[in-house]
């Protein structure tokens, strides 16, 4: 399993299943994804009911294309990926990418380029990491006022307690994921050979 894979699963573990809170702007979601999101990347023309029955291939699918990839976080050190892929989930690709970049001291222009990746590689992964998430928390409590924070705060803390731990735990590792004798095949091949068989 890519690193990718890993910290994606991660997310959804967060993301929990189908929700409608009458308090939340996003409305409707199943594995955090809105109907807008799902009618983006999976179907047009879909329905609640057709977002009610999202699989969890198609959620990696989503979270893939329209999170991890959005913040580059391929090429972010291990450890500031998946802390600014988590907050591109919750407050979007951009919002992520300013704060990241408020934090590593360049242009705040919510897209991650040659600049920002040059000063995020040239300061310590566990400064960026914590300084993110606080900001990420600080966001969060300010919206509408600080009225959002009293329904949802509780779950947001936690979850950002749980993304920062596992950021600074690995912080510093290698990308490579060691080899497993006879590894079962990836997610990614699993869809790909899907999609071969329903061409037969």
């Amino acid at each position: 399993m890519t690193r990718s894979e890993q910290m994606i699963m991660l997310i959804l573990k967060h993301e929990g299943g189908y929700v409608n809170h009458p308090n939340d702007p996003g409305g409707a979601t199943n594995k955090g994804i809105t109907l807008k999101t799902f009618r983006r990347f999976i179907k047009p023309n879909g329905t609640v009911a057709d977002l009610k029955a999202l699989t969890t291939e198609q959620a990696v699918i989503v979270y893939k294309r329209n999170y991890w990839d959005a913040v580059l976080a391929d090429l972010l050190p291990i450890g500031v990926d998946y802390t600014v892929a988590d907050f591109a989930v919750n407050s979007g690709p951009a919002r992520a990418a300013k704060v990241l970049q408020k934090v590593v001291g360049v242009t705040q222009d919510g897209q991650i380029g040659p600049a920002t990746l040059k000063a995020v590689n040239a300061r310590p992964a566990k400064d960026i990491i914590r300084q993110v998430n606080a900001n990420r928390l600080a966001f969060m409590k300010s919206i509408r006022g600080g009225k959002l924070w009293a329904t949802f705060g509780k779950g947001w803390q936690r979850r950002v307690d749980a993304v920062l731990a596992r950021s600074l735990q690995d912080a510093g590792k290698s990308a490579t994921i060691p080899a497993i004798p006879n590894p079962p095949l990836s997610l990614w091949q699993l869809i790909l050979d899907l999609i071969k068989g329903l061409r037969k």
